[in-house]
Parts: structure tokens; sequence; C-alpha cells
């Protein structure tokens, strides 16, 4: 494919065009854009006073229309410059101390329930009972016929408490969308486990999901940790100007100039010759209330007659 373009022409304002929307397409296809938002370029429009400069070989029109791309490219980005810094004032105010409080929180109730698991271990070959519906059972079978029993009962999504084991209370809830019921431990923090058809391996699905309580210890305290860091990172970043504030100035500065010293939109300045004070100006009135001057009602000789 060939492409041929003449110089004087529009044809490097129209190849701008497409750079330009090139620019933008490509800037949403590769995620690197600073703004969620981008006009149009086909919506661009040149002027008369753009025409005019470029039909007369005005190297300053182009100037104008790049510096136009880069002080709209430059405001994008101050804008989400001021974006990001009321999101950091208000995470600093808000988010942070609450997330912070949140898992401290979480921290303590793991480590509570963590002392209660530690005082009512299994016993050694043994089985450390579970209590239902007010019957307390020390054998894995009946007691986990006992927990699909009562599991039958439960037909609703809200928690209906049925015993406790190891010093939790443990509550049923039934979800009817995937047609399974869920045991819930309750001691300071909550511990889910799914039950099954399987009596012997409810109970070992419940020990499962205590026996993860370490771990879900250690996840608190490192999300707790990243928590601070992201803190004092904020604290680092807000308040922070904008870094190419002088070159947005300056740019914005040249723009304007060039707007007025090539009248575009009719900014530009007026010709001294035009300009005329409105005092000094001819009366519309004046001229109408001049007397007409009187027809002169002798005829001109014609042509062929001789005149003496």
């Amino acid at each position: 494919m060939y492409r041929y373009v003449t110089e004087g022409t529009f044809d490097a304002y129209l190849w701008q065009t497409v750079e330009n929307k090139q620019k933008f397409i490509s800037q949403i296809m590769t995620s690197k854009s600073p703004v969620r938002s981008c006009d149009d370029v086909d919506e661009t429009a040149l002027s008369f006073a753009e025409i005019k400069a470029l039909c007369a070989g005005d190297p300053r029109i182009k100037e104008r229309m790049d510096l136009d791309v880069e002080v709209s490219r430059l405001k994008l980005m101050k804008a989400d410059h001021q974006s990001k810094q009321y999101r950091l004032e208000d995470q600093l105010l808000k988010y942070f101390p609450e997330e912070i409080e949140k898992h401290k929180g979480f921290i303590k109730g793991f480590e509570s329930d963590l002392e209660v698991l530690a005082a009512h271990p299994h016993p050694e070959d043994g089985f450390a009972g579970m209590e239902i519906r007010g019957d307390l059972l020390t054998d894995k079978e009946n007691a986990g016929a006992a927990l699909l029993d009562a599991c039958k009962e439960v037909k609703t999504s809200d928690p209906v408490q049925i015993g406790s084991y190891r010093g939790y209370a443990i509550s049923v809830e039934f979800s009817a969308w995937k047609q399974e019921y869920t045991l819930l431990l309750k001691g300071q923090m909550t511990h889910r486990a799914t039950l099954g058809t399987d009596p012997r391996g409810n109970l070992t699905r419940i020990d499962n999901a205590l026996a993860q309580m370490p771990q879900r210890l250690e996840a608190a305290k490192a999300q707790l940790d990243n928590l601070y860091q992201q803190q004092a990172a904020a604290k680092e970043e807000v308040g922070k100007p904008f870094l190419y504030e002088e070159e947005l100035r300056s740019k914005n500065a040249r723009l304007v100039e060039l707007d007025t010293l090539l009248n575009i939109d009719g900014k530009g300045p007026a010709h001294d010759e035009a300009v005329v004070a409105k005092s000094t100006r001819p009366s519309v009135l004046d001229h109408l209330k001049r007397p007409v001057p009187p027809r002169s009602t002798d005829k001109k000789p014609k042509q062929h007659e001789e005149v003496r």
C-alpha cells in the first residue's frame, strides 16, 4: 500500500488527527492511560482561523495543534493526580484506621479461640464428645448420626444452634441453591465446615476447620503488617504537588498566546483602523433628519435637439 502526501495542504492536519486517534486507542488497549475517559478526535473540526493559517502556510498553526494535544494530556494527568490525592486523604482518615482496628480484633479473636481449643483437646485414641440437642454423645458414630438428624430439621439459611463441640457453640445453616449444610463453630471468631453424608467424615471436617486457626491467625497478622506499610506509603504520597505543574503552566500560556496571535475563535487583537469610537460615529438619525432637496421640474433637452 502506497500513501502520498502533499506539502502545504491539509494532509498534515488529517494525519495528525489519525495519529491522535491511534494514541488514545493504544492507551485503552494497553491499560496505561492515567484516566478512564478520553475524547473522540473524530469530532475535531477546523475553525475558519485555522483554515486561513493553514492556507497561508503559517508554521504557528502546527505548533498550536501540538500544544493543544500536550495541554490536554497534562490536564488529564493533573486531574488524575488530584483524584489520587483525594483518595489517599480518605484512606488515611477512614479506611486504614478502620481496617487496622478490624484486623487487630481478628488477631485477638483467633488467639482467644486457640486458647479455648487447647483447653478442650481430644483424649488419646478417643473422642472429646459432642453435645447435640442437650445430649452428650461420646461415640463418634452416634455423634455423627445425631448431627445429620439435627441438620434435617434446618430448612433455612439462617443459622440454627444445635449444640456445642470442644468449647464452641455449633450452628447449622442450609443453602437451598447449593443443596448443602454448613456447620458454624462460634467462639470469638466463626469457623465453618461444609457437611457431607458420612457421619464420621463430618467430624473429621469439623476438626480440620478448627486446625486451620493457626494459619488464619498468621494471615491476619500478615494483612495487618501490609496495612501498616500501605498507610506509611500513603502518608509519604499525600500532599505531593503535581510534577508537571510548571510545564502545564508554560505550555498553556503559550497556547493562549498562539490563540491570540492566530485570532482563534475571534480572540485576536482588533486592527487599529477598524476601531472607531462610538462618540465619533455619524448618527443614522441625523442622516434621516436632513431635508430632502426639491426635485427639478425642468425637462432635460433631448439629445437630438440643439441646445442653445
